[in-house]
């Protein structure tokens, strides 16, 4: 399989981390969780002083380590700067855009399908959002069990951990949100229909 030129990668990462982005703005708009790094940034930032942004970034660093060690150091400083750039622009999409209208069931489907579809694109471009998308695609390489499934598991997992401190409610819709993200991925970015080289 050909590889992307560094353009097509560039605008990839640009336009993936752009979906994500937007996907995160529904769950916050909607107060509602996710799995991964994201969902653990999302829970802190309703208990700690800090932005979205900053917890997100600062939770993904020690996989930004991992995605080094396993990948190489091009898909890491990929992964770094596409980690950065959802957390600016998660931080800052309230300067440009606001929900007069909130429905919770609408915000979970459409940031589920938004940050699936934007993490698919970082995968096929050999970039990520370091985090567990990492250890996700290092266990898709060595084992061959899907990204969307590996996630999926990780998701549920922080999901259940979320009942402790959130609404049955808001967990039942976060869900929808977890399953809906990890179809995209499971569905699209299966290790024996699409290779990718991440050095």
């Amino acid at each position: 399989m050909n590889k992307h030129s560094p353009k097509e990668d560039w605008i990839a990462i640009l336009t993936g981390t752009f979906l994500v982005a937007q996907g995160i703005f529904f769950l916050q708009s909607g107060e509602l969780l996710t799995g991964g790094t994201t969902g653990l940034a999302l829970l802190l930032n309703q208990f700690i002083p800090l932005s979205f942004g900053t917890l997100y970034f600062m939770s993904n660093c020690p996989f930004y380590l991992l995605a080094w060690q396993q990948f190489g150091p091009r898909f890491a400083l990929s992964s770094i700067i596409s980690g950065a750039l959802v957390s600016i622009l998660s931080d800052h999409l309230y300067l440009v855009i606001s929900l007069e209208t909130i429905n919770n069931v609408y915000c979970a489907v459409a940031g589920g399908l938004l940050m699936g579809l934007g993490m698919l694109i970082l995968f096929r471009h050999r970039s990520s959002l370091g985090g567990f998308n990492v250890l996700c695609l290092f266990i898709q390489d060595k084992y061959g069990i899907s990204v969307g499934k590996c996630q999926l598991a990780i998701d549920f997992c922080i999901l259940i951990t979320s009942c402790f401190f959130v609404s049955p409610t808001t967990i039942g819709l976060s869900v929808i949100g977890a399953v809906l993200l990890n179809i995209v991925l499971a569905m699209n970015h299966k290790p024996t229909r699409y290779s990718v080289n991440y050095s």
